[in-house]
């Protein structure tokens, strides 16, 4: 007999954990909706010269490739397979806008939920198969900058909306930091290896990227490396401080002062949006490791809870899809890991097994009761409640017990006693209590204490 067990690297979840979990992809679908995106899916498999046109290194190695079995019997294993899982859902877009240009309306607002698959090493946290919550505006030959604001507006609803935690969405671009490393004499192809670099500040700390850059394939002076820091460490606090430590840079190159010209916009237009200042910083050490990111980039951290990293990241780049179409695609937009970001809020408590989906138990003591108590459910389910009937009768006790273990709210009781009097007892088993109703303001009665329970911001 072969053991069941999950594979290492997933994340599988019980009814209750999976209910949770769901809720939060309803929410950053209903969030995502009310800023006027549009849903796309794209098939979990790619061909692999089109997955694999943009990546190299690190993420090449980490690709599923997909082989039948057909195929693996006729040998057919010389060269690449055919087909690979997807890595992420930026690649598959740019494959779908290139692919449908001329069936899309221009600037394209999509948002894409799916699950992507990674070859990482299985370890607490990292998942080789994860969803990915994502949001991007495409342009056709040209994009405003005004929306490179309106990313940051969607990211601050949905963590309101998710109720995690205070959150900043932190601020740096990409020509604000190549114009200055223009300024230090950093040129060419140097300035992404120093970006990449100096993406790592969090995780390696100013003593070891010092080195780094001091030594071998860097070989920068230490004055320049000084500059470099002093510049990475500049935060603020406060819009009014925000745009003061914009103008404390001092002048610089013609691409450093495009690049802070657009992050002043990108902030006044933020507070016209009416998001908090205290939802978004300056964090001039952020670079974002990815090569194609040319603009404003995002990192979205919570306040309380460093240790869990970016929860949400993403940026604005000059064409999306290069290798697939001669149209200039410049876009903007941002990704959230949902899988490990659920991962993480529920090892640190801040995510708990939800109430259940139904919320009420139709019992059953007995089988005379049965048609009364299948059609009494489908009534119920007419007003708008999600109903388990008891298809076999059970002592009450039993059935109290499994509506409790399966965090159904409500259960329904007609025995004698409540025939005799016309009425139809409710067990709250989250309340402990039980109160009669008449079988007509059932449904009224089940849908007034499930809302209660609501405004009040407990579990429903």
């Amino acid at each position: 007999m072969i053991k069941p067990r999950t594979p290492p690297g997933v994340m599988e979840l019980l009814p209750r954990d999976q209910i949770a979990f769901q809720r939060m992809l309803d929410t950053i679908r209903q969030t995502f909706e009310r800023f006027g995106f549009l849903p796309v899916e794209t098939p979990v498999m790619e061909l692999s010269e089109v997955l694999l046109t943009k990546t190299g290194g690190e993420t090449e190695r980490q690709v599923y490739f997909v082989q039948s079995t057909g195929a693996l019997e006729k040998g057919a294993t010389d060269g690449m397979p055919e087909l690979a899982l997807r890595f992420d859902l930026t690649v598959p877009l740019a494959r779908y806008v290139a692919e449908h240009e001329h069936d899309l309306a221009f600037p394209f607002r999509r948002y894409q939920m799916q699950r992507v698959y990674r070859g990482e090493r299985a370890q607490r946290g990292r998942f080789r198969e994860f969803y990915q919550c994502d949001i991007d505006v495409i342009g056709k030959d040209s994009l405003s900058p005004r929306f490179d604001a309106e990313i940051p507006a969607v990211i601050a609803a949905v963590f309101e909306r998710l109720a995690i935690g205070d959150f900043t969405i932190q601020l740096n671009h990409r020509k604000l930091l190549r114009g200055y490393f223009e300024g230090v004499g950093i040129e060419g192809e140097q300035q992404f290896t120093v970006l990449r670099e100096m993406d790592k500040l969090d995780k390696r700390g100013e003593d070891a990227v010092r080195e780094t850059l001091a030594g071998e394939g860097f070989n920068l002076q230490a004055d320049a490396i000084e500059k470099l820091m002093a510049f990475a460490r500049v935060r603020s606090n406060g819009h009014d401080d925000a745009l003061a430590k914009l103008d404390a840079l001092g002048t610089g190159t013609a691409l450093f002062e495009q690049g802070r010209d657009e992050l002043r916009g990108i902030l006044q237009q933020l507070r016209a949006l009416g998001v908090a200042e205290s939802r978004y910083a300056l964090n001039l050490s952020i670079a974002r490791g990815l090569d194609y990111y040319t603009g404003v980039v995002y990192e979205t951290t919570l306040d309380a809870h460093p240790q869990i990293g970016s929860i949400c990241s993403g940026g604005r780049y000059d064409n999306l899809a290069s290798h697939y179409s001669k149209s200039k695609l410049p876009g903007v937009g941002i990704s959230i890991g949902l899988t490990r970001l659920f991962y993480q809020l529920r090892e640190a408590g801040l995510v708990t097994t939800a109430e259940s989906s139904v919320d009420v138990l139709v019992s059953l003591l007995d089988d005379d009761g049965l048609a009364h108590a299948l059609a009494l459910s489908q009534r119920l389910r007419a007003a708008g409640l999600n109903v388990e009937t008891q298809l076999e009768p059970r002592k009450l006790a039993k059935q109290m017990q499994y509506a409790d273990r399966a965090g159904i709210r409500f259960v329904v009781i007609r025995g004698e006693d409540e025939i005799a009097r016309g009425v139809i007892a409710v067990k709250d088993l989250r309340r402990g209590e039980q109160f009669d109703v008449v079988e007509t303001e059932l449904a009224a009665t089940l849908q007034v204490e499930r809302e209660q329970l609501r405004t009040q911001g407990l579990p429903a």
